[in-house]
């Protein structure tokens, strides 16, 4: 359908969406535009009460709440996207709320649980030095595994320390570097990188094993493996040190606007689900600050 060809150039172009999500708008319109056709609906047909079906389909399908989320979240900037650019005239979707996400608390280790984790790679070996890094830029920045797997040498500033990245929707930021993350860049970029780069004209910072790229899947698995050795394996994933990093910076009293712009976050709504501090701590707190404690 000419339409859907163009709102997916359009997510492309426009709006800069990673691959990942314009391949999953696409499947969520077209499962949307099947259902219509079973209905003997027409696209410009559509009203709210066809979208309202297609969504108790979804959820008699058994999907989860977050995906029936982002299938109406695809409509939605389909149907506004038919109205902006094709001309339509009714937007079917308006006013239908999305459906209410359980409000889940990023899992987190404890700042001794992190210095274990950096501490685990050996320094002494090429692939040490580049597994140290990972894990104290991860944490140390609070960068996404996509933002660590993409960063070029020209991205990394050592005097003063700052990466320049690349998050979401190809918005750039500069996020300043801790010392112990700083020590790990400088020691792989002297020692352990160009080792495993030998003169094959690769520019990104984070290299597998052989002086390519390093994948997402790759740090994963790296990750996994020294926090097998460790015995926390269950509760950590390269997300999870980004979780670690916002919510010690809280927890040690970084200001919330802060944090949302080394996060790189749009909306500050997304950094409030880190200031989840234990309830023993924030009695604490009280007690430890407050007059009438």
């Amino acid at each position: 359908m000419l339409a859907l060809g163009d709102f997916l150039d359009f997510l492309r172009a426009e709006r800069h969406l990673a691959a990942a999500t314009v391949t999953a708008y696409r499947g969520d319109v077209e499962r949307y535009l099947g259902y219509l056709a079973g209905c003997g609906v027409g696209l410009l047909e559509s009203r709210p009460q066809h979208v309202r079906g297609f969504l108790r389909i979804l959820t008699d399908l058994g999907l989860a709440p977050a995906s029936i989320a982002r299938n109406l979240s695809a409509i939605k900037s389909f149907h506004r996207f038919l109205v902006l650019e094709e001309g339509a005239v009714v937007d079917p979707t308006v006013g239908i709320p999305a459906p209410r996400l359980p409000r889940r608390l990023p899992r987190i280790l404890t700042p001794q649980e992190v210095a274990l984790l950096c501490e685990a790679p050996d320094p002494t070996t090429p692939l040490g030095e580049r597994d140290r890094m990972l894990f104290e830029v991860l944490y140390g920045a609070g960068l996404r595994v996509s933002e660590l797997c993409d960063l070029e040498l020209d991205g990394v500033q050592l005097e003063p320390a700052a990466l320049r990245v690349r998050g979401k929707g190809s918005k750039e930021r500069l996020v300043p570097l801790g010392a112990a993350a700083t020590r790990a860049l400088a020691q792989w970029l002297r020692s352990g990188w160009p080792l495993l780069a030998a003169g094959s004209g690769v520019t990104r910072v984070a290299l597998n094993a052989r002086g390519r790229g390093l994948s997402r899947m790759g740090v994963w698995k790296i990750l996994r493996r020294h926090a097998t050795t460790l015995g926390f394996a269950d509760r950590v994933s390269p997300h999870v040190l980004r979780h670690c990093f916002a919510t010690h910076l809280l927890e040690g009293g970084a200001d919330l606007r802060v944090v949302q712009e080394l996060l790189g976050h749009a909306d500050i709504a997304t950094t409030q689900i880190y200031t989840h501090l234990d309830q023993g701590y924030l009695r604490e707190v009280h007690r430890t600050f407050h007059p009438r404690a």
